[in-house]
């Protein structure tokens, strides 16, 4: 596949992740926050565990079980969920669905 497909495919992902974490911090009265690659869900967006469960009933609404964030975010200590940034996440979806693709 070639490169600039790659980029597209995140791209489009990191467009629909945004979406959703709007849609989740709309509930503060926080919409106008610039979301990108390197954003932190703990330090920057300040989302709770509560909040993860419901972008994980998101992710699940939007991508099917295609992408399994809470099987993601098992996979992880703590210190990495606390770091976890949206650019990871973008790339977990990326491969999610490709590996969903190719099956």
């Amino acid at each position: 596949m070639e490169p600039t497909t790659a980029h597209a495919d995140e791209e489009a992902v990191l467009a629909d992740i945004r979406g959703m974490l709007l849609t989740l911090l709309e509930e503060y009265g926080e919409e106008d926050l610039e979301i990108g690659m390197t954003t932190t869900f703990n330090r920057d967006l300040e989302l709770e565990s509560i909040d993860l469960v419901t972008l994980a009933g998101l992710l699940r609404e939007h991508y099917g079980n295609r992408v399994n964030f809470a099987e993601f975010l098992a996979g992880m200590e703590f210190e990495e969920i606390i770091e976890l940034t949206v650019g990871r996440l973008v790339e977990h979806v990326v491969h999610s669905l490709k590996a969903a693709g190719a099956s």
